[in-house]
This record gives C-alpha cells, sequence and structure tokens, in this order.
C-alpha cells in the first residue's frame, strides 16, 4: 500500500512517524549497547574469578590430586566459557550495535533530505496559490470598480442637467474600468490554470514521489531492525557449540575425580618410611634387691609373679632414667609436625620423601647435563666446519663457549654426584632400618635400646658413649638429624651434663620434633650446652628433663664460673 495515494494529505503525521522510527532504531541500539556492557562485563568478572580461584604456582607446588586437578581443568572451561562471552560482546558490537549507529546516521540525513524536498513543493504550491488568490482578488476589485463606473455613467448620461463633458467623462473612466476588469479577468485565468496545473503536479507527482521515498526508508528501517535482531541471536547461536564442548568438558573434570588415585597419591606423598615403633621391653630393677625370707612383700612372691612382672606387668614404670623411657618425648604420631627450613640434601624430610625429591632432582640435573652435551657437540660440530671453510667464520670464536659448556658440564657431574651419594646414604639407612626392625621383631623380649631421630629404634649399645662433640647439629623441628648416634648418644649420657648458666623463654615453644624440648613463655630453663652456631641451645628443665630449644626464643644469661663448672641441677 502506497504513502502517496492513501496519506496525500498526511505530510506532518508521516514527519512524526519517520521520527519516531528512528528513535525506535536508537532506542534498540542503546539496548544492545548496554547487553554487550553486561556480556564483557561478566566475561571481565568470570575471568577474574579464574584468576582468583587459580593463583601461579611453582612447578614443585602443582596439586596432583584428581579433585584439585578437575577443578583447575573446571576454571579452564569457565575461562574458555568466559571467552565465548567476550566474543558475543564483540559480535554485538561490530555487526549489531555498530550497524545501527551507521544505519541511524544515515537514515537521518535521508530523512531531512526527503522532508526538505516535500517542504519545497509545499511552498511552491503556496506561492502559486498565492499568486492566483491576488489575481483573484484584484479581478474581484476591478469588477467592482467598473460597475461603479458603469453606474455613475448611466446616472449622468440620464441626468439632463449634466453637462456633456461630465458626461463624456464618466464615459472614459467607465470604459477604462471595463477593460481594467477584462485585463484583470484575462491574468486571474491564466493564475488560476497555472495554479491547478501546479496542484495536479503536486498532488500527483511530487508528493507522491517524496512520500515513497519516505516510505522505502521506512521499509528499510524495518527490515534492518529485522536483521539486526537475528544477528542479535546469531551472536549468541554461534558460541552454543563452543559453550557446549566448554560445559561437556566441566562434566568430563568432573567424572575424573577418582578418590582411590587420591588416596594413593596422599600415601605416596607422606610415607616416611619410617618403621612404627617396637615394643617397650621390661626392666626388672629388682634384680639386685635381697631375697631373704624376712621380707615377705618380695620372698613371698610367686615365682610365676616375678616371671610375669619381669616380662612387663602393667603395673610397673620404666625406670624415667633410662633410655627407652626417655623416647616417649621424641615420638610424634599425632602431634602437629613443626614446618622444618629446607635443606640442599633434604635431610629436613623422611627418609621415603627425601629418597624421592633426590631422585627427582637426579633426574633434572641428568636432563640437565644431556642439554649441555648436546650443545657442546653441536658446537664441536661446527667448530669442525669452520675449521673445513674458513669464509664461514672463526673457530677461535667458538672455543669460550665450549670451554663454558665444559664448565657446565663438570658442575653438574659434580652435583649429581652429591645427590647420588646422599641417595645411597638414605637408601643404605633404609635398608639397615628394615633389618634392624626384623631383628627387632624376632627378639622382642630383648632390650631393644633407644629410638633414633628417625623414629626407628637401634640396639647397637656401643653407641652410648660417644662424645658431645661429635654431633654436626642440634635437630631442629621437623627435621630428622643424619647423625642419628651422636645425637642419641647426648640425651643417653647416664652423668649429667654441668649446668652453665640459665635462659628465660621469650615465647613458647612447642618442641613436638623428637629431640627438641616443651618450654612456656616466661620458663627459666638451665643451659646445659651453648649454641654451636646452628640456632639451637641445649638445656634443661629444673623436673630434669633436657633437650633443644631455638636460640632465638631465650634470653640466656651465662654463669661466670660456668667453664669447668661441675655444678649439677
Amino acid at each position: 500500500m502506497s504513502w502517496g495515494t492513501e496519506l496525500w494529505d498526511q505530510f506532518d503525521n508521516l514527519d512524526k512517524h519517520t521520527q519516531w522510527g528512528i528513535d525506535f532504531l536508537e532506542r534498540y541500539a542503546k539496548f544492545v549497547k548496554e547487553r554487550l556492557d553486561i556480556e564483557q562485563n561478566y566475561a571481565k568478572q568470570l575471568r577474574n574469578l579464574v584468576k582468583k580461584y587459580c593463583p601461579k604456582r611453582s612447578k614443585e607446588e602443582e596439586p596432583r590430586f584428581t579433585s584439585c586437578l578437575s577443578f583447575y581443568s573446571v576454571l579452564n572451561e569457565l575461562n574458555d566459557y568466559a571467552g565465548q562471552r567476550e566474543v558475543v560482546a564483540e559480535e554485538m558490537a561490530h555487526k549489531v550495535y555498530g550497524e545501527l549507529m551507521r544505519y541511524s546516521q544515515d537514515i537521518k540525513a535521508e530523512r531531512k533530505h526527503h522532508l526538505q524536498e516535500g517542504r519545497k513543493a509545499q511552498q511552491h504550491l503556496d506561492q502559486c496559490w498565492k499568486q492566483m488568490d491576488n489575481s483573484k482578488r484584484k479581478f474581484e476589485r476591478e469588477c467592482k470598480e467598473a460597475e461603479k463606473s458603469q453606474i455613475t455613467y448611466d446616472r449622468l448620461d440620464n441626468d439632463i442637467n449634466a453637462t456633456k463633458s461630465e458626461v463624456e467623462k464618466a464615459k472614459a473612466q467607465f470604459y477604462l474600468r471595463t477593460h481594467m476588469a477584462d485585463e484583470s479577468k484575462n491574468e486571474y485565468a491564466a493564475q488560476l490554470q497555472n495554479f491547478n496545473a501546479e496542484q495536479w503536479k503536486h498532488f500527483n507527482n511530487a508528493v507522491p514521489h517524496i512520500f515513497k521515498n519516505l516510505q522505502d526508508m521506512d521499509d528499510r528501517r524495518t527490515v534492518k531492525l529485522g536483521e539486526t535482531y537475528r544477528s542479535f541471536a546469531e551472536a549468541e547461536r554461534r558460541v552454543i557449540p563452543i559453550v557446549s564442548k566448554c560445559l561437556e568438558g566441566m562434566v568430563s573434570a568432573a567424572k575424573a575425580v577418582d578418590m582411590r588415585r587420591d588416596s594413593a597419591i596422599v600415601v605416596e606423598s607422606f610415607k616416611s618410611g619410617f618403621e612404627p615403633p617396637g615394643d617397650f621391653p621390661f626392666e626388672d630393677f629388682s634384680q639386685n634387691l635381697s631375697r631373704s625370707g624376712s621380707d615377705g612383700t618380695i620372698s613371698n612372691t610367686p615365682k610365676g609373679d616375678r616371671e610375669r612382672d619381669r616380662d612387663g606387668a602393667p603395673g610397673s614404670r620404666p625406670d624415667p632414667k633410662h633410655p627407652m623411657s626417655r623416647t616417649k618425648n621424641k615420638l610424634w604420631l599425632f602431634g602437629k609436625k613443626p614446618k622444618a627450613p629446607s635443606l640442599e640434601d633434604f635431610s629436613h624430610l623422611p627418609p621415603e620423601q627425601r629418597r624421592k625429591r633426590l631422585q627427582q632432582r637426579i633426574d633434572e640435573l641428568g636432563k640437565e647435563l644431556q642439554k649441555e652435551m648436546d650443545q657442546r657437540d653441536a658446537l664441536n660440530k661446527m667448530k669442525d666446519v669452520y675449521e673445513k671453510n674458513p669464509q664461514m667464520g672463526d673457530p677461535s670464536s667458538l672455543q669460550p663457549k665450549i670451554s663454558e659448556t665444559i664448565c657446565n658440564m663438570e658442575k653438574l657431574r659434580s652435583e649429581i654426584h652429591k645427590n647420588e651419594t646422599w641417595l645411597s646414604e638414605v637408601e643404605g639407612k633404609q635398608s639397615t632400618r628394615g633389618d634392624r626392625r626384623h631383628s627387632a621383631d624376632n627378639h622382642h623380649h630383648t632390650p631393644q635400646g633407644r629410638e633414633s631421630p628417625e623414629g626407628s629404634y637401634t640396639d647397637d649399645t656401643s653407641q652410648e658413649h660417644h662424645t658431645p662433640q661429635l654431633r654436626t647439629s642440634p635437630p631442629k623441628p621437623g627435621q630428622p638429624n643424619p647423625e642419628l648416634h651422636e645425637f642419641d648418644d647426648e640425651f643417653d649420657d647416664d652423668d649429667p651434663l654441668p649446668v652453665l648458666g640459665h635462659c628465660k623463654a621469650l615465647y613458647s615453644f612447642d618442641g613436638q620434633n623428637e629431640g627438641t624440648l616443651v618450654m612456656a613463655e616466661d620458663e627459666v630453663l638451665y643451659i646445659i650446652e651453648e649454641d654451636k652456631g646452628d640456632g639451637w641451645t641445649r638445656a634443661r628443665k629444673q623436673g630434669g628433663e633436657e633437650g633443644y630449644v631455638p636460640t632465638s626464643y631465650v634470653e640466656i644469661t651465662m654463669e661466670r664460673n660456668s667453664k669447668g663448672a661441675v655444678t649439677y641441677i
């Protein structure tokens, strides 16, 4: 249906309608802009969320549990999903919002042009009508003047008293006015004919053409809106396959969670390699007592009861000075194990974990050594090429790099040898410990001696009298001392060490690791061995319990006569 034929007289309403259409188009463009802003903010928030819960880690701290790996897989898929939301926002920005804004500018200019043409056509028609109306009014006025002059002429012509000159004058005026009326009539007829022709052109040619252009413009605006609606939906539909893959990846990550594998990783990660502690032997201290008949308490004890007491009666307690009785402070089965500082030889770790870390380091050093060897071979080949073809390069220029590579290889070989020595030491200790444990299990009725700092037991009683100077470093929290015998000898001496001074605890110390001493804040202890430069001081409580405490945790006051003192507490 054409606007030109049906709405020929609705120029003002069409003006308002086309303006409403442009306003609606810009309103939809604003909606798309707000929608893509939401998508961009949503994608940004998703990426920030992923970044928050997936912090950077070193290679050694990467999680190995399937639950953690699956969670990070979910985060990766969510990050990809956020990327798809960004793609949606970009599609809407370029193919919908940008297109709408460009089209809005074009349609505004086109509408302005068509309306200007319509106003020009209307102004031309109004001018024609004004000219026709002026000629009409002039014709009417001239006709009235001609009628008046005719009446005057007829009156004077019939008046016998009027002079001939007056009659002639009235007659001439009548003829003049009649002639002017005829001319006005002709002019009016011409202007009327011209106006009718212009009006026909206006309403049959100009207005339909202008209104048709406006209709085409509005139709194209409607079509453009439909296309942008489709583009708006297509921006979402294009990412659906990738979004579906992201969701499928999340589901696959959920299915990859394996509780058995996680449990195995826990065992593999925290297995210390220690053997569980063996049974405490019964120590009979009544063997040297006189068993005369006058002593009814001892002599009247049945032989079977005495044998049972010797084998470990429930009511008997070991001597607190006995080496086995003092090992109870060294066990931390369910206690909190303090975090120990990392050492180059991993001696702060349990044997099994230490072996794994050393093996891992040896493998890494081996890979680095292989790279250096490959680089050396490549440099040597290049040097041979230069020697055969001097024009390609100077062979001596490669010598510094070759020397540096060989030096690096020697360093790596030295590091590998050092770590292999530590690994052999750990594997040897684990083998020896297993043999001793097996022997102790087969002879559980024999006194088994004392517990080593690594949590195993030794029955080598010849190690009970080593001198304290052989100790390399005091045990740190959570750090097993590689010098097992020297460490235990100092705790198992029957003769107490002399007091060198006293100290006051500045902070409380858990002392849950083997060989350490629990102390409370402001507690006063006796110094029996000074710090050897490793940050630990050996102290004794007033109750007689001995152990190592961090030097930085206490305020030490040494006795002036401590050197060579023999005062015992």
